[in-house]
């Protein structure tokens, strides 16, 4: 039984461009009669041009968006109308890393405060003392030095703050962890590093990564939907998809964002970049 079933899932959000003084905002059809099927712990990537719906899918898929049409079902529930009230005690096995992690870090608290935060809310620990040994292992987790639980968000790097981010969505075990466009912003080496983690992060969830940059879709993913103006043009294998693709936009996808050659050695020496970084 797939963990999550989206069925004709469609979303329509309010044009706040073309909203006048006056009146209602018009609606603007976001997704379209999207079909996805994910079994636990698979890894499907999300791919298409800016303005795909990419995102808005992302969001939809863990509630963030109430669907206008279709079905939503995670965990053998249909959470597709849920109240927040009732989708609150759900909330912990389904999580986001957000592309923007100065954003979405509160830059008045510590790190460790971040990470213990929804450890409390659920009642996973007691207390703060709990709490900095759980922050302490998540750090350990991501690679990164038990001290930075003193630090603030701006006291780290973009890669740093990202590896945060990354931990306090493994916090509470969740069973589906959507990642979009995690890497941008981020250097190669970081990106690789990035990358090692996003694997081991497979063992244990279930993986939605949203991305444009097919070549990591390729490395990290099983599977692969390629959108288009709301809606999902074609899916399969990543194997499949990259090396035969069926349908014209994905052709020109392609034709646009050529694949490089996959170089073995990448993720190896992500790996041993980790090594030293917890060194």
């Amino acid at each position: 039984m797939p963990l999550l079933s989206a069925s004709k899932l469609s979303l329509s959000l309010p044009d706040r461009a073309s909203q006048k003084l006056l009146g209602a905002a018009t609606t603007v059809d976001i997704l379209k009669d999207v079909d996805l099927d994910l079994e636990p712990g698979e890894s499907v990537g999300i791919v298409g041009e800016s303005g795909s719906g990419k995102t808005s899918l992302g969001r939809t898929l863990l509630r963030l968006y109430e669907p206008t049409g279709g079905r939503l079902m995670f965990d053998d529930r249909d959470i597709a109308h849920l109240h927040e009230d009732q989708l609150r005690p759900m909330r912990d096995k389904i999580q986001m890393i957000f592309q923007d992690p100065q954003s979405s870090l509160n830059p008045r608290h510590r790190i460790e405060d971040i990470l213990a935060q929804p450890l409390l809310a659920f009642g996973r620990i007691e207390n703060r003392q709990e709490g900095r040994r759980a922050a302490a292992a998540l750090l350990e987790r991501v690679h990164l030095p038990a001290n930075f639980a003193r630090r603030y968000p701006h006291e780290l790097s973009g890669g740093q703050r990202q590896r945060v981010g990354i931990a306090r969505a493994l916090a509470l075990g969740p069973k589906l962890i959507v990642a979009d466009e995690i890497l941008s912003g981020l250097d190669v080496s970081t990106q690789a590093q990035i990358l090692v983690l996003l694997r081991e992060l497979k063992a244990g969830s279930a993986l939605i990564f949203i991305s444009h940059d097919l070549s990591v879709v390729r490395v990290l993913c099983d599977r692969v939907l390629v959108m288009h103006r709301g809606t999902v043009v074609e899916t399969g294998s990543c194997e499949e998809v990259f090396a035969r693709p069926r349908h014209g936009y994905t052709k020109a996808l392609l034709s646009a964002i050529p694949l490089p050659e996959l170089d073995p050695g990448w993720i190896a020496r992500g790996a041993a970049l980790e090594e030293l970084s917890s060194a």
